[in-house]
């Protein structure tokens, strides 16, 4: 009898924790723009934790539970310096924990920019961060998601992803035909690349942009010089002591809100480094709940 119970606890279990995530959702089932045939040693490399050489990016939905629903949403993306995927650390356990909140949760795992596969890799991630809110947006009703309640997070090199999508909407680089609105209605950026001119992450650089880009293209993908008056409201997160991608990143955004009459709220730390994801061991403070702070301070969650 205790066999029985056991077996069929660790059954419920295992099918409380799959009803948790929904089944992943092919951005372009129509086919992926700006792609190119693969070669054939190019073949996706992924698991638990990392996604690499992603040919068939996909939304992984993490819906609200029906009783704490709150109607906002995020769109998640995961960091990995433009050469891999990091969905774990800054995915799974990012969605679970919005979900948590009540908060429905989409992970892009997105194309990483590579010469062999797509005609201009400077924009392939940004097309499929775009298309990921598209599609958030075009099924708001059916998901139970309210208007002016969905935003970005991003982790490093997705922190330069999302903070591109919050800053380069009015310019789409995918086909918006029903003329959805691309703008996040709020962005979160937790240690991110911002900045290709200075104290940048050379390596996020170099993944998008090429060896020696075009000055236009560098200036195009420093985000602190494309905020506007219109950029979404930012909540930053960083540590003084990340030595991969400088703190002066968050800072330099920041002032450009400030600047641009942007609300925007920052949380540095003393300590953390860099990749610390969903909990700074240096620090008993929660980040989470600072965000969920702020969200709740602009009415986006109750």
């Amino acid at each position: 009898m205790k066999k029985f119970l056991l077996i069929s606890m660790l059954t419920t279990g295992a099918y409380i924790a799959q009803a948790q995530q929904g089944k992943p959702i092919p951005l372009y089932p129509e086919g992926v723009p700006n792609s190119k045939p693969a070669p054939a040693d190019y073949q996706e490399d992924s698991d638990s934790n990392r996604a690499r050489m992603v040919t068939r990016p996909e939304l992984i939905p993490f819906p609200a539970p029906a009783g704490k629903a709150t109607g906002a949403a995020v769109v998640i993306c995961p960091g990995g310096g433009y050469g891999s995927v990091v969905i774990g650390r800054e995915g799974y356990a990012i969605a679970r924990r919005f979900q948590e909140a009540g908060i429905s949760a989409f992970i892009v795992k997105y194309r990483l920019p590579d010469d062999r596969i797509m005609p201009d890799k400077s924009k392939g991630p940004l097309q499929d961060a775009q298309r990921a809110l598209q599609i958030v947006r075009q099924h708001a009703a059916e998901w139970g998601l309210q208007p002016g309640k969905t935003g970005i997070i991003g982790f490093s090199a997705g922190g330069h992803l999302a903070s591109t999508v919050g800053t380069h909407f009015a310019q789409p680089v995918i086909d918006n035909p029903a003329q959805l609105n691309l703008r996040p209605d709020f962005m979160i950026l937790v240690y991110p690349v911002i900045s290709f001119t200075s104290y940048m992450h050379a390596g996020s650089r170099k993944a998008l942009l090429g060896e020696k880009p075009d000055r236009a293209l560098i200036k195009l993908y420093s985000n602190e010089l494309q905020v506007t008056a219109n950029t979404p409201p930012t909540f930053l997160l960083h540590a003084q002591d990340d030595k991969v991608v400088p703190v002066q990143n968050s800072l330099l955004f920041y002032n450009a809100l400030v600047n641009a009459g942007v609300k925007a709220e920052m949380h540095l730390y003393q300590n953390g480094a860099h990749g610390f994801g969903l909990y700074n061991k240096t620090t008993q403070d929660d980040w989470f709940e600072r965000c969920l702070h702020w969200m709740q301070a602009n009415s986006w969650i109750p």
